[in-house]
Formats: C-alpha cells, structure tokens, sequence
C-alpha cells in the first residue's frame, strides 16, 4: 500500500515539476498588432501609415531582395527565418505550434517584445497599475519607459546587428545588395511617421517630443547603436560590415564625449558599454537639459 501511494507521490510531483519546467523554458512568441490595437487604436492607425506597415506586401517583391534571398541559400523571403527576424511579425496561437505565421512588416512586438506572455498582465486593468508594470516587464514587455532597451530593438536591425544573423548571412547579404547605414540615427527614424506618442492628457493628441526630450533620446539612440556595433563587430571581417559598424561606434564616441562631463554615466558607458550601464546612462540623462551640447547634433526633418 505504502508503495503505491509513493509511486502515486513521485507521479504527480514530476507532473507538477514537468508542468513548471515547461512553463520556465517555454519561449514567448508574438501574438500579433491584431491583439494590440483592440486597446490601441490611435497607434494602430499610425502604424498603418509607415513603411513598416506596407513593406508586408512589397519588400520580397523587390528583384533585389529577391537576388538576397537567393545568395542566403533560400527560395522565398517569407520563407526564411533569418528575413523573418527584422522583416515580419511572426504569429503563433500557442507555444507549442512548430510554424509561425507571418502576419505582418515590423509591428508592436517588434519593439515592446513578444507579447504571448505578458499581454494577460497588460490587459488586467483590475490589477495595481505598478504591480501590473512590474509583472508584465518580468513576462518581457518592453515598456516605452525602458527608452534603452527600446532604441536597442531599433538598433538591432537597422545596425545589421540582430543576434540571430550570422556572419555568414551578413556577408551574402552585403555581397549582394543588402542596405546598410552605419548613420541611421534614431530621433530622425523615431519621431517621424512611426511616432506614436498618445500620453496623458492629451490622449487623442500625437504629440510631438521637445527639443530638450529630443536630445535626451538623441544620446540613448547612440548608446544602443555603440553597444550593438561592439557586439556585432566580429560577426565577420567584410570589409563594408566592419567599416560600418565602426562608423556607428565612432557616431556615439563623438555625442557621448560631448556630454560625460555634465552625465558621469556616459563615460562609464564609453568604458565598459553594456546594457547595464546603457540603462543606467539612460536614467541618468533623464530630465536632464542636454540641447547646449548636443542641440545642433539633432535632426531637422524626419523620415
């Protein structure tokens, strides 16, 4: 009797531990700007004007991206997983489904997170509003808030930098056409058709930054770039991939040194750059009035 009752036990404790192990190691996939815009309408419809939206039916049509695909070792853009990482929104229904549909160009997802683990917690409006934030950014939202870790998504793609690209891909896709600028600055790309700034109060209003908000996204957006490129930098030795990623390092020494005397973190950041001290740059710049040393470094127009 004892025996079967401890067979019993170990049974359904390795289901419970089975069943956690699952949950823990269970990767979060993307649910889709579908799920978003039920909340966020006013964003959605921007969305819907950017280049991001409408690259979904026409960037596999170009004939160079076409000329890309082939070079990589793939048949069709929307087929290859290494195109999907910066180009698509990549869709399951449930974790355990082996392929993921595409559904869309860059979205909501593909710079707040995949949301499959944390849009029940954003969703839950009877919950502490700052239990409710912490929750959801331990499940993997990336708040707009946490202004480092997005501009990094941003960087990760614009720098040819994703983790997922190999050398390999990165050199085909050079070899053969691939855009890259080492120059891409993110208050020029960020404030401009893909703004979506709703806030309060003025929640109808798409409002735009001021010149002080400006400058204090201008220094995180390089930051994340500086830090992407050192990681990327030996992905492999083409010549364009190395020059370029350089360029970016270089781009963000310059801002940064404009301001680590005024902003410690900056130089702490210069020395050892990582998501840590970006983060803590980050917060360091924030609310601060950087316009007098970085002011005519920003943009005049916007894409």
């Amino acid at each position: 009797m004892k025996k079967i009752f401890f067979t019993g036990l170990f049974v359904v404790l390795s289901c419970f531990w089975f069943s956690a192990q699952l949950e823990v190691s269970a990767k979060p996939f993307m649910v889709g700007p579908d799920k978003c815009q039920k909340c966020h309408k006013a964003e959605h419809a921007v969305w819907k004007g950017t280049k991001h939206f409408k690259s979904f039916k026409k960037v596999h049509k170009n004939k160079k991206a076409k000329k890309i695909v082939k070079a990589i070792g793939e048949k069709r853009m929307k087929k290859a997983a290494v195109c999907a990482n910066c180009h698509y929104t990549s869709v399951k229904k449930k974790a355990t489904d082996k392929k993921a549909k595409l559904v869309a160009g860059p979205s909501c997802e593909s710079c707040h997170g995949a949301a499959s683990e944390w849009i029940g917690i954003h969703n839950n409006t009877k919950v502490d509003k700052a239990k409710r934030f912490a929750d959801a950014k331990a499940a993997g939202m990336i708040w707009p808030t946490e202004t480092f870790d997005v501009a990094s998504n941003c960087m990760s793609c614009h720098g040819l930098a994703n983790e997922n690209l190999s050398g390999k891909h990165a050199t085909a896709m050079l070899d053969n056409g691939h855009p890259f600028n080492p120059d891409f600055e993110y208050v020029e790309y960020s404030q401009g058709s893909v703004r979506h700034r709703f806030y309060a109060p003025k929640m109808t209003v798409n409002q735009e930054m001021t010149e002080k908000q400006k400058a204090e996204i201008y220094i995180i957006g390089q930051s994340a770039a500086m830090l992407s490129a050192t990681q990327a930098i030996t992905k492999t030795t083409h010549p364009a991939y190395v020059k370029g990623q350089k360029k970016r390092i270089s781009n963000a020494t310059a801002a940064l040194n404009k301001i680590k005397a005024m902003v410690p973190e900056a130089g702490a950041f210069l020395s050892s750059p990582s998501k840590e001290s970006g983060r803590a740059l980050a917060k360091a710049v924030k609310g601060k009035d950087l316009t007098g040393a970085i002011g005519a470094s920003l943009p005049k127009s916007y894409k």
